[in-house]
């Protein structure tokens, strides 16, 4: 556990050390990106994080700024801001090769960013209900995050714990100041819509999760249709919050999918 300044941010980062069997070579970090709001990387230590660990990956973890443990500061929001933390944390953190990213929601968005703007540092991608910022995403994401910042600022606050399976109320006011105390939501919607065909620069392999009925569905049939190395599953029954809903599910398919990428992962 520690903290990572970068430029004026101080970033809560786990690091979990992989567990190789003697012998087996060393694979390029596994590193994950939590979603918006009262998420943090808490939502994967247990869930992903600890089982690719033990199965060999080195992995690192780390609150979003304004997310967390790590700082809040009042402005620096937009996803460049974001796909910029993330590259110079990793340089802090003195990762200097290709990384595998694991991104929810949000954290896809950051996870496709980076390697658009970075692409010989990915090495590959699991994307889970991520968001693409193509043309309407900020109107979604606007009318969403409103509402959740209408229900916060009014104390309404029980929908969203147990939306997102969170039981301290600490976590919605963090929540709360993040959203109506901040630049987040005007900083977040200022983005150039993202050409999707854009998406067949991207050569690194991609596994993509879904639910069936979540909102970000359309998401993952774009990017089935323009990454030219994409693996798509869609989780029959389920809604956005798969990380937590289909955990047992999402695990196999993550572990199974990074023994095929490192070789020295295990099921």
């Amino acid at each position: 556990m520690a903290d990572v300044t970068v430029g004026s941010v101080q970033f809560h980062v786990q690091r979990l050390a992989g567990r190789r069997p003697a012998g087996a070579r060393p694979v390029h970090p596994v590193v994950f990106v939590h979603g918006l709001g009262m998420d943090n990387l808490s939502s994967f230590y247990f869930t992903l994080a600890n089982p690719l660990s033990n199965a060999g990956a080195e992995v690192i973890l780390y609150d979003l700024r304004g997310h967390g443990l790590s700082d809040r500061p009042r402005t620096g929001y937009q996803v460049g801001d974001s796909v910029a933390d993330l590259a110079a944390l990793l340089e802090a953190l003195g990762v200097a090769g290709p990384v595998h990213l694991v991104g929810n929601s949000y954290g896809g968005t950051i996870a496709l960013g980076f390697a658009l703007a970075h692409p010989e540092r990915v090495a590959s991608m699991v994307l889970i209900e991520a968001h693409l910022t193509v043309a309407g995403w900020a109107e979604q994401m606007k009318a969403t995050l409103c509402r959740i910042g209408s229900d916060l600022a009014a104390g309404n606050t029980q929908l969203w714990l147990s939306m997102y399976h969170r039981k301290h109320a600490r976590m919605a006011e963090r929540a709360n100041d993040l959203i109506n105390g901040t630049t987040f939501l005007t900083d977040l919607l200022t983005v150039d819509p993202l050409d999707p065909r854009s998406l067949r620069t991207l050569e690194c392999p991609v596994r993509a999760v879904y639910g069936e009925h979540s909102d970000a569905v359309d998401y993952a049939h774009q990017l089935d249709q323009y990454l030219p190395s994409c693996a798509l599953t869609v989780l029959p029954g389920f809604g956005h919050s798969v990380l937590m809903d289909a955990t047992v599910a999402l695990r196999k398919i993550v572990l199974s999918w990074f023994a095929t990428q490192t070789h020295s992962v295990s099921r």
